[in-house]
């Protein structure tokens, strides 16, 4: 990217809707074996415990590859970063049409997991270096609610295809392309701020005058460094706690359907809901956050709130193991995942608000190995559970450990001795 051109005016949204369409694609990717779940598991006559190692694969890739790809990330810089990481994860979404069995769906699912943890370091990383902190709330909430549209698109989709071509093969071939369509995109309009062609002065100068009022001493840390902090550990087990209740829902909720007796192609609406509340979470949480920081309500503060507030609606999923119906049920969820949506937003903030530009990926890289550690346990337990007596004991649990969660990110990730040194952002 050389030259000057015309500046684009808010190029900044249009980099975080690049953000927001990765993450919708990203989704689809590893939604597609969600959805076909129910047809694999009677094709290839899998339990829930085998169902869970297919899991697990994507699980424990995702965790290796959100510990290295943040650190990777904060060296390559974003845009080679992500075009390494969506190359990677679509051209092992198209080899997953290949598998014949249990063994292989694990391999293919385990390369999917490597190149899809970029995803989210990475797009943090791009809000820190072109968003002021009174705005990256929506921004990560933008980019974040991709999770919800690519759920919620995926089971239409993936759905039609499988009916359209008679075979579950192509319907990973196909969603596999989208990450190309996308890179072409990022590709021609992608760079940071200081180098890209088509910001304007204005704009420039307004993400560079949030950075230069809370101005840090400290350079690109490593893990060890990052890990000195209590901070780190505060925003690590914030992850580890929650992300396994949103991935039983991306993971298990059209299997725990099916449990109930209901066919997968009559509840389409009630495996879409829970998605569009997520969505709407993810703004309510962004929202509400920036409008707290404007009215002079500190970073911390404003996104202690949001996590508090979420940490109780994800308290009430265990609820719908008293829903009297479908309707009632999908309600449950639905709250739950908006919830969730909301104190995730704010998590995925905590990096960006808190450590350099050149640290960001790094610390939410190792979040997301934090997460990929408690899914992969949930995982194992919960196709345990199901197996040996119900959901219900998932559920119960689930709907305890995000007030936990909140508890330990308000005692972990606030102000401390770190920040008057000038290593990290005062919140």
């Amino acid at each position: 990217m050389n030259g000057r051109r015309r500046p684009i005016r808010g190029l900044r949204w249009y980099i975080a809707t690049l953000l927001f369409a990765s993450t919708v694609v990203n989704y689809i990717d590893r939604q597609t074996l969600s959805v076909l779940a129910p047809y694999l598991k009677t094709e290839f006559r899998w339990t829930n415990s085998d169902f869970a190692l297919v899991i697990i694969a994507f699980r424990l890739a995702y965790t290796i590859g959100q510990g290295t790809c943040g650190r990777l990330l904060d060296r390559l810089g974003t845009r080679r970063g992500l075009t390494f990481g969506v190359a990677w994860y679509s051209v092992a979404a198209m080899l997953t049409s290949l598998a014949t069995g249990l063994w292989s769906f694990c391999g293919f699912r385990f390369l999917l997991g490597l190149g899809e943890s970029a995803n989210w370091p990475g797009a943090t990383k791009a809000v820190s270096e072109w968003f002021p902190r009174r705005e990256s709330g929506w921004a990560v909430a933008f980019f974040d609610s991709g999770s919800s549209i690519g759920g919620l698109v995926a089971p239409f989709l993936v759905l039609w295809l499988h009916q359209a071509f008679g075979t579950w093969r192509l319907a990973f071939v196909i969603t596999g392309l989208l990450g190309f369509l996308w890179l072409a995109v990022f590709r021609a309009i992608y760079d940071v701020p200081d180098r890209h062609p088509r910001v304007s002065d204005e704009e420039r100068r307004l993400i560079v005058s949030d950075r230069q009022a809370d101005e840090i001493t400290s350079g690109r840390a490593g893990y060890r460094e990052a890990l000195r902090h209590r901070q780190t550990w505060g925003i690590i087990l914030a992850k580890a706690l929650t992300d396994p209740v949103w991935f039983f829902v991306t993971d298990w909720f059209a299997v725990y359907l099916v449990s109930l007796g209901y066919r997968l192609e009559d509840s389409l609406i009630a495996f879409w809901i829970p998605f569009l509340a997520a969505d709407a979470g993810n703004f309510v949480g962004g929202g509400v956050s920036s409008a707290m920081i404007r009215r002079g309500w500190s970073v911390g503060s404003a996104r202690r709130a949001v996590i508090g507030a979420g940490a109780v609606g994800m308290s009430g999923l265990a609820l719908s193991l008293l829903a009297p119906n479908l309707g009632w049920l999908t309600g449950c969820f639905a709250i739950a995942t908006l919830c969730y949506a909301a104190l995730s937003t704010m998590v995925l903030n905590l990096p960006a608000d808190v450590y350099p530009d050149s640290s960001v990926a790094t610390v939410s890289g190792l979040s997301g190995a934090g997460a990929g550690l408690g899914t992969i346990a949930a995982t194992l337990l919960t196709g345990m559970a199901a197996d040996m007596y119900s959901f219900g004991p998932v559920l119960i649990v689930a709907s305890a450990v995000p007030l936990l969660a909140a508890v330990l990110t308000f005692a972990l990730v606030r102000n401390t001795a770190a920040m008057d040194r000038g290593e990290l952002r005062r919140i």
